[in-house]
């Protein structure tokens, strides 16, 4: 069960999904993104970076959810490695190389496009609560 009232711990690592992937993890016990088959890791975002995937392969949807993720609850690696090439220059990724138990997830926040339909940058230090 996620604890909404719960602070974000150090280092917390985001995943964007829909909310009827986060229902279909929640009744699995964990989410298995297609990526993890087809490129061996899931795709997770520090919270500055999350806008970049969004507005990249999400722009305009109004179904998505952020899974705020306790790194220390992962029992897969994080490695943080580059992203595509039009990401900004040196900007490193977290990739999870297993699935996302649901124990992981400390929060699950809504995150709406802009009415022009792109994804806003989280602010610095973001927590939702």
């Amino acid at each position: 069960m996620v604890d909404e009232t719960a602070h974000l711990p150090e280092g917390v690592l985001v995943h964007l999904c829909t909310g009827a992937e986060w229902d279909e993890a929640r009744a699995a016990g964990s989410r298995r993104a297609p990526s993890l088959e087809t490129e061996g890791f899931i795709h997770l975002s520090a919270p500055a970076q999350v806008h970049l995937p969004a507005n990249r392969l999400f722009a305009g949807r109004a179904d998505l959810v952020l899974l705020w993720l306790d790194p220390g609850r992962l029992a897969a690696p994080v490695r943080w490695e580059p992203g595509v090439p039009g990401d900004p220059a040196a900007m490193l990724f977290p990739h999870l190389y297993g699935p996302i138990p649901v124990a992981a997830v400390v929060r699950v926040t809504g995150y709406r496009p802009d009415p022009d339909g792109s994804f806003p940058e989280l602010p610095e230090g973001s927590d939702p609560a």
